[in-house]
């Protein structure tokens, strides 16, 4: 437990960082000319660097044994990226560290997540222990985004907003190395395991997850063009975006504890039950007025926080601890490219029709459903 909650705490200070960037980033790039498919595009690929580039990150990190090397490497990238926000002047400036910064987040990822899984059995489980660390996640995610809309209520700018996050992103990387020194094995926490790698290949519920993963991400709208929505259509102002975003994040915090929880007493049905509810997320996003920004939005976050601890915790038990460096980044980096697609889609279409856009997106996201049920058909019967 005491590693699972120091991984917690990194994590918070980067998500305090990354997040809170990521609250603003849709006005940001409004500020500088970009129209709704450029920010569509422009995020949706950052999301493509950051889940394509796991595969390759966490297989390299279990050919070569360094995990921490790779992960302290990834941190190092993102939270140099962030604050450098604030030396831009253009969307197509911004759009580099953008990406940089979801690239670093790839690399840094895949090995952590490998690591942490290693505590799962010895404090009550996989959805518990990615629950508790989500939790974190996202309490940094809310505390960063209250930052920035703080800063700019009182008169600041964007960029001095990205540069007050330097002060978070320091605090990460001095975690990094605490934890880094304090458990330079984290392998050694499942000691007594007799689970061994005997294939190179995922099992068959492995690849139907991963299917239906996929068409939740293609149908999942970054929140930088939902906040392009918000103040294209003069929803809410500005300074609030990032609080709705800082909403949106506690309940994906609170929600990723219970649900960990809940994940792994029920299993599946857990995922399918919200993944069905969060899907309509679109509907009250595009159409609500602002109270229905607010409950979809908390939809979007809750959905958020569901994939975001239990995509680890459904995965870990399906490979042995020997493989799920390459498990998690696999898994990650085709999510990715399906989230790319689908921010680039939801742009386009958000251009041209807003009633296509919000079918687009809980069309796709209920089409998961199938592949969920049968992977907890399969299951229980393995079972």
């Amino acid at each position: 437990m005491r590693f699972v909650l120091l991984i917690g705490v990194l994590s918070f200070f980067a998500d305090f960082t990354h997040e809170g960037a990521r609250g603003v980033l849709g006005p940001y790039l409004a500020s500088l000319q970009a129209t709704a498919f450029i920010v569509g595009a422009v995020t949706g690929f950052g999301e493509l660097m950051g889940y394509a580039l796991r595969y390759f990150s966490g297989r390299f990190a279990e050919i070569s044994g360094k995990f921490w090397p790779v992960t302290l490497c990834g941190y190092l990238l993102q939270m140099t990226a962030v604050p450098a926000l604030a030396l831009t002047h253009s969307w197509q400036s911004a759009a580099v560290f953008i990406v940089l910064e979801r690239t670093g987040r790839a690399i840094r990822n895949p090995p952590r997540d490998a690591m942490l899984s290693h505590a799962a059995k010895h404090i009550g489980g996989y959805g518990w222990t990615f629950g508790i660390h989500e939790a974190c996640d996202q309490f940094g995610a809310l505390c960063g985004p209250l930052m920035i809309s703080l800063i700019l209520v009182h008169g600041g700018s964007f960029h001095q907003a990205f540069a007050a996050l330097l002060i978070p992103a320091m605090l990460n990387i001095i975690f990094v190395f605490i934890a880094r020194r304090l458990y330079p094995a984290p392998e050694k926490l499942e000691a007594g395991n007799t689970e061994t790698a005997t294939t190179t290949t995922f099992s068959h519920i492995y690849w139907v997850y991963l299917s239906g993963a996929s068409l939740v991400a293609l149908g999942f709208a970054d929140y930088p063009l939902l906040a392009y929505h918000f103040t294209r259509e003069h929803i809410i102002t500005v300074d609030w975006v990032p609080v709705l975003y800082a909403i949106a994040m506690g309940v994906s915090g609170g929600s990723s504890l219970l649900l960990g929880r809940l994940f792994d007493k029920y299993g599946f049905r857990v995922l399918i039950s919200l993944t069905f509810i969060t899907a309509f997320f679109s509907p009250l996003v595009f159409y609500g007025g602002v109270v229905g920004c607010v409950v979809g939005a908390m939809l979007w976050g809750m959905g958020m926080g569901v994939h975001e601890s239990i995509i680890p915790a459904a995965v870990s038990p399906m490979t042995p601890p020997s493989r799920r460096a390459s498990a998690f980044g696999l898994f990650t980096g085709v999510y990715g490219i399906f989230w790319f697609i689908g921010s680039a889609v939801i742009g386009f279409l958000y251009d041209d029709s807003l009633h296509l856009a919000m079918l687009f997106c809980l069309a796709t996201q209920l089409a998961s459903l199938p592949a969920f049920i049968w992977v907890y058909i399969k299951s229980k019967m393995a079972k």
